[in-house]
């Protein structure tokens, strides 16, 4: 186990210092190089896994032989690739602040949990490595917190054989179908989108704009995205990125919607605010859960154009208790600044503790699944897990706000 003393950032850290933008950009651009070759390294197979873990993985291979206090092993997937790996980042830093103090507090009915972390480029050959350790580890029981949506959608589809559940995954995919595996507790994009324009309809909103990083992007997101704007009863307009978001940004005109759906990261966005910012015609940007808006001003975002982040946790200053314990347990362990992404690592690890609580008998994969398939209700300090029909439990939906003065409104 880890000291429960403060520890260093786990990459470095952005710039607060908002008046020098190369300085913030080299840093992000250092940080997602550092990422990267983390991700690299873990794609070299099970031993390179082994050997890129955090400190709690180290007992995993050696667990105690006394079965009342051997560890209860806890897998999380995480998608490392450029794309993904700064919301993947924040999502583990909260996990792993979160088994962190359950491991203080007793873990589950005295046994430790050991939080081990599977480190992918998404795609699904680094997936089935990372599966394969899984299968071969009846240590592992659950997992949990599979982080980011591309990685979490292939995960739903490549789990049946391991008979595991895979508790509060990071899925944001509204159409992908829930098996009797995989338990979903955050709000999808639908539900996120349809919280921001309605908080948007005062404005007689009749047309949305839907912005791509690029043709690839706009392909895997189309059909979902044009539901969603015809169940809402908006002409849609689409458009893709070719040169450079920042020049797609430029070209918008005035007959481009007055709102518009950003449909990529925090980087991506900063680049497109950019191109707006000589814009005459007022317009205001939907962002959703995978932004992080004080990122976002720290690199140097143009703040003539409001944005509107959404987000399927409570604000980080919220006084849930469960945001209050985030907050105390993310101050003493890790010298990083809350977020959104960390607050719903720290509650994805709060769900699958909760449950784990409630099996009976022998903590083994098919009780802990059987524990998990009742799909009881859960009040996690104010966050409330409810599922319906479809399977999901995803109706918690808030937003944040960055101002034309460059402040962030919660």
């Amino acid at each position: 186990m880890r000291s429960c003393g403060k520890q260093l950032p786990i990459n470095q850290q952005i710039s607060t210092q908002r008046g020098d933008r190369m300085s913030v950009i080299k840093t992000w651009a250092s940080r997602r190089t550092l990422l990267q070759r983390v991700a690299l390294t873990a794609l070299a197979g099970p031993a390179a896994i082994a050997a890129t873990k955090s400190v709690n993985a180290q007992a995993w291979k050696s667990p105690p032989a006394s079965a009342s206090n051997r560890p209860i092993g806890v897998a999380q997937l995480a998608d490392l690739s450029p794309a993904q790996q700064d919301v993947s980042r924040d999502f583990l830093i909260g996990s792993r602040a979160a088994w962190q103090d359950i491991n203080s507090r007793g873990g589950v009915r005295g046994r430790p949990i050991q939080h081990l972390t599977l480190e992918t480029d998404g795609s699904p050959s680094s997936l089935r490595v990372a599966l394969d350790s899984i299968r071969d580890n009846a240590a592992c029981v659950v997992l949990s917190g599979t982080v980011g949506d591309t990685l979490a959608t292939l995960a739903l589809a490549s789990i049946g054989e391991l008979n595991i559940a895979q508790a509060a995954p990071w899925l944001q995919t509204s159409d992908a179908r829930i098996d009797d595996r995989t338990f979903p507790i955050f709000a999808a994009r639908e539900q996120q989108i349809t919280y921001a324009l309605k908080v948007l309809s005062v404005m007689g909103l009749q047309q949305l704009g839907a912005v791509f990083p690029s043709k690839a992007h706009q392909d895997a997101y189309r059909e979902e995205v044009e539901r969603i704007a015809g169940g809402m009863d908006l002409k849609l307009q689409q458009f893709y990125a070719v040169s450079g978001l920042r020049e797609l940004g430029q070209k918008m005109t005035a007959e481009t919607p007055p709102v518009l759906l950003f449909m990529a990261g925090t980087p991506e966005l900063a680049d497109f605010t950019q191109g707006l910012e000589k814009q005459t015609r007022q317009r205001y940007v939907v962002a959703l859960a995978d932004v992080n808006l004080l990122t976002m001003v720290q690199m140097g975002a143009a703040r003539n154009t409001p944005v509107i982040a959404t987000q399927p946790v409570p604000p980080v200053n919220s006084s849930l208790p469960v945001v209050r314990s985030y907050r105390e347990t993310l101050e003493r362990l890790f010298d990083e600044p809350p977020t959104s992404l960390s607050l719903a690592g720290f509650i994805a690890a709060r769900y699958t503790h909760s449950v784990l609580k409630g099996v009976e008998g022998a903590v083994t994969r098919s009780t802990v699944l059987e524990a998990f398939q009742r799909r009881e209700n859960q009040d996690l300090g104010g966050f409330r897990i409810t599922f319906d029909a479809q399977r999901r439990s995803g109706q918690y939906v808030t937003q944040s706000m960055m101002s034309p003065n460059g402040r962030v409104i919660w």
